[in-house]
């Protein structure tokens, strides 16, 4: 018999055997659980600094109903709670004093655990990213198509795909920098690549996806050169590898967005995206 309330525990299985079910259950809106705490699963904390990480899940009347990661010296990702789930999350953790730099989360989940966890330690909270959620309906190829073709990127194709890695990095701000050196150890290392080239064969735009996990595969990042863009190139690639991922049987194609780029919000729904969620995090002081 289980408990009802919050379970916490550091051991990746215990929580699987009781949680899995619950993150394959809606794998659009779990994408990010589903991506890292398979990565955990398979790959171990090493990416992220080592150390344990600390699993939740929310259960009532024997059900599973939300669940929580938190990586080593990292902040809280929930995956959606109700308000009073939020709450009693924020309450749980700030009893067994456990610090928090930021919460993560479907935008309505991580409002409602800001306001409490602020309430629960007198924490100041900060919104600090807007992000929107787009799962795939009908995939749309954009009319016209640019020239040229999509090709998987290989192992020769390494040093451009870590280069314009960096540069899509330092495009939207995001912490910390990624080069050769940090490579191995960045986010994009895991993922695979596609280019879209012109005819003559050069790269145009980049476009990588996860490893399809229950059914469900993230395009991230979507990447073309300033002075490449306005071209048709990253529609076309983020059509190819979504066409290879609806190809290879996902289920659920999904991609983040930042809601204040129109230009990458427009491209995204003529392409047949669609917005299923708006993210936020709150940083807390």
């Amino acid at each position: 018999m289980h408990s009802d309330g919050w379970q916490l525990t550091e051991d990746i299985d215990d929580f699987l055997s009781r949680g899995g079910d619950f993150l394959r259950s809606r794998p659009a809106l779990h994408t990010m659980p589903l991506t890292v705490i398979e990565k955990l699963r398979t790959e171990g904390t090493a990416e992220f600094g080592g150390g344990a990480t600390l699993f939740g899940r929310l259960e009532e009347r024997g059900e599973v109903r939300g669940i929580f990661y938190r990586l080593p010296s990292r902040g809280l990702s929930p995956t959606p709670l109700s308000p009073e789930g939020a709450d009693r999350l924020a309450a749980h953790l700030a009893g067994l004093g456990h610090p928090l730099p930021y919460v993560s989360a479907e935008h309505g989940t991580a409002t409602a655990f800001a306001q409490a966890w602020q309430r629960y330690t007198g924490a100041t909270a900060k919104l600090t990213t807007r992000i929107r959620l787009y799962r795939l309906g009908t995939l749309t190829p954009p009319q016209p198509t640019p020239e040229g073709r999509g090709r998987a990127a290989g192992e020769r194709d390494l040093d451009q795909v870590v280069r314009w890695c960096g540069e899509f990095v330092d495009t939207v701000g995001e912490v910390p920098a990624v080069d050769a050196r940090s490579w191995a150890g960045s986010r994009f290392a895991d993922r695979h690549f596609t280019f879209w080239e012109t005819p003559d064969g050069t790269p145009a735009s980049m476009a990588a996806v996860t490893t399809m996990v229950a059914g469900m595969v993230r395009v991230d990042p979507v990447y073309t050169p300033a002075h490449l863009r306005g071209r048709g190139y990253a529609g076309a690639v983020t059509v190819e590898v979504s066409r290879a991922a609806l190809t290879a049987g996902a289920t659920d194609v999904v991609l983040f967005a930042d809601p204040d780029n129109p230009t990458s919000n427009a491209l995204y729904q003529r392409i047949g995206y669609v917005p299923i969620a708006e993210w936020a995090v709150y940083d807390f002081r």
